[in-house]
């Protein structure tokens, strides 16, 4: 499969996208710009400034979105104004990078330090209550995670592993535990950033300086790959009516000056499979 892009290269650093189903929009972030893009049907993109850094974000159940930036979590509105913060850390040299929901509506990101000092990361957990709990540290780009349909086992990308791991997970606690290999990517293929999960079980990989998405079924085994026509691919959602269109963000980051012309935008392809839906955080 080949991804196409969608309108014009819209982000510097674009991270994190997530089809909001009550707009019927793609959304994603402009990392390091600290901006949340809307795109609309024809790929025109609309921007709010959040903060120093949007690493993430997620709809909320009672209405706005959760986001993860620089060195925290906050909420905001409708119109992406942001409304109230959570502090996590106050280290300077370490950001927010990654970060989704698990089917109990609690919200994770991870981080990493800005010049990716090798274990200077951790993966954080806003818990419904508003409490904020440490669910792994020693990490060094914490990326990609995604749950299994029942919730009892999570998948995590913390990239110069080069693989995807999987942990058991207690869905009343959200304790990860027994964490070991899932699917190793292949040297000189790049390296594994954000993912998406197919409601097969299908986890589909962003190759950063791979110019791809890989898609391993439920037993690790690679089954599709998406070519890109960006080398720094970063990350993947499902979205479109129907779920099944997979949007692949890209960057700009180190890519020489014209050397890639559409370094920065989305891309989108027909997977031919329905993602998951992507949970809404509950608190």
């Amino acid at each position: 499969m080949r991804a196409e892009p969608v309108g014009a290269p819209c982000a510097v650093h674009g991270e994190g996208p997530f089809w909001d189903e009550p707009s019927a929009s793609l959304l994603l972030v402009d990392l390091l710009a600290g901006d949340v893009v809307r795109l609309d049907d024809a790929g025109t993109p609309a921007r709010s400034h959040v903060g120093t850094v949007a690493a993430a974000l997620r709809r909320r159940a009672s209405g706005g979105y959760v986001l993860a930036l620089e060195r925290g979590f906050a909420f905001a509105d409708e119109q992406l104004r942001v409304t109230g913060e959570v502090a996590v850390f106050d280290d300077p040299a370490v950001r927010m990078n990654d970060g989704g929901c698990d089917p109990q509506g609690r919200f994770y990101c991870g981080t990493m330090a800005h010049d990716a000092t090798p274990g200077a990361g951790s993966l954080f957990r806003l818990d419904t209550d508003g409490s904020v709990a440490t669910v792994l540290k020693g990490v060094t780009i914490s990326n990609g995670l995604q749950w299994s349909a029942d919730g009892t086992l999570v998948y995590y990308i913390d990239t110069p592993t080069g693989r995807v791991d999987v942990f058991d997970v207690d869905p009343a606690t959200g304790a990860f535990h027994e964490r070991r290999p899932f699917a190793v990517v292949p040297e000189g293929k790049g390296l594994p950033d954000g993912m998406a999960i197919d409601t097969e079980g299908g986890i589909w990989v962003a190759l950063w300086e791979g110019g791809a998405v890989h898609r391993y079924d439920a037993d690790g085994v690679l089954t599709a790959v998406v070519e890109v026509p960006a080398s720094r691919t970063t990350a993947c959602a499902f979205g479109g009516p129907d779920l099944r269109t997979l949007y692949v963000t890209t960057s700009q980051l180190g890519v020489p000056d014209g050397a890639e012309p559409l370094a920065g935008a989305v891309f989108a392809v027909d997977t031919g499979v329905v993602g998951a839906v992507q949970h809404a955080y509950a608190g």
